[in-house]
């Protein structure tokens, strides 16, 4: 079996999948007439640089990158998707990059709202029967959990979201097989899980997780000063989030990093669908093109 030394990831997008190297991020989409299309993006320097290796510090680098690499694939697929033409006769019209950030700014806004400040919320109308600090930290973090699990499981009833959890799951079998030195075929690849240890649905779930005990350590504050600190505190949590993450990544084969991650990869089940061959095709282009690049067209066959 072959050795991977380089940790690809990426993200499903709309028709498609993203793809990032040690440099460049690629996006492969199928367009309405069922051709793939590729899109190169060359990484700015604070994705590859020192601070993108440096503990704790790269978890924020990671969670701008995700933000700011996932916006304009998302937006460009949304483009290509929309490439026929209308009921009119003419030509889809596309979706700006400007609006595109603003529908990011408010989904951010309305995620920290969502997540961090109803929970808080919801919990401070117990406030005269919680009387513990740490109770009443667990209990905003059962709260915040099962908002989260319901909001998944919501959004994976609609149509079009499903498709994209299944260019999830092609995202997830493609580099699963590539790590296992398997050839990127359809055939090889349809084997393998849909769920990843690097995924970034057991990110969000260590975030929310840690949340309670970093939460715990500041203490039961006013409702504002909770509200702010909430806020203030979550690049601090996604850091350690990611780098827990990353350690259980690497060590799968040690049981108490299986025991850790085993939540994030049952979580995955929400996140992620079984692709079809074609799907797992757009997968295998993104994540080609990527090696391509990087290493030569030599590597993609054999790893």
């Amino acid at each position: 079996m072959g050795k991977c030394i380089v940790h690809y990831g990426g993200q499903a997008v709309m028709e498609g999948v993203m793809m990032r190297g040690k440099d460049v991020a690629v996006t492969a989409v199928r367009n309405p007439m069922g051709k793939i299309v590729i899109r190169s993006q060359k990484l700015a320097r604070i994705y590859t640089g020192r601070l993108r290796r440096t503990p704790f510090i790269r978890g924020v680098i990671v969670l701008i990158e995700s933000l700011v690499l996932g916006l304009s694939s998302l937006s460009w697929s949304a483009n290509v998707a929309l490439e026929e033409e209308g009921t009119d006769g003419e030509p889809k019209s596309e979706i700006s990059s400007a609006w595109t950030w603003v529908i990011m700014a408010v989904s951010f806004i309305l995620g920290i709202a969502l997540f961090f400040v109803l929970p808080l919320l919801l919990t401070n109308f117990l406030d005269s029967v919680i009387e513990s600090s740490i109770l009443f930290h667990l209990v905003e973090g059962i709260i915040r959990l099962a908002i989260f699990l319901l909001y998944l499981k919501i959004i994976s009833t609609m149509s079009d979201i499903r498709r994209v959890f299944s260019y999830h799951g092609a995202e997830h079998k493609t580099i699963n097989a590539y790590e296992h030195g398997e050839p990127l075929k359809a055939e090889f690849i349809q084997k393998y899980s849909t769920a990843h240890a690097r995924c970034g649905t057991a990110f969000l779930l260590s975030v929310m997780i840690l949340a309670i005990l970093v939460f715990s350590l500041v203490g039961k504050q006013v409702l504002w000063i909770m509200i702010i600190t909430r806020i203030l505190l979550l690049p601090v949590i996604a850091a350690l989030g990611y780098e827990i993450t990353q350690l259980c990544s690497r060590h799968m084969s040690n049981p108490l990093a299986r025991i850790v991650i085993a939540p994030g990869m049952w979580l995955q089940s929400l996140t992620t669908g079984q692709p079809d061959d074609g799907q797992v095709e757009v997968a295998v282009a993104a994540l080609e093109e990527v090696i391509r690049q990087e290493n030569g067209p030599a590597v993609s066959e054999k790893v």
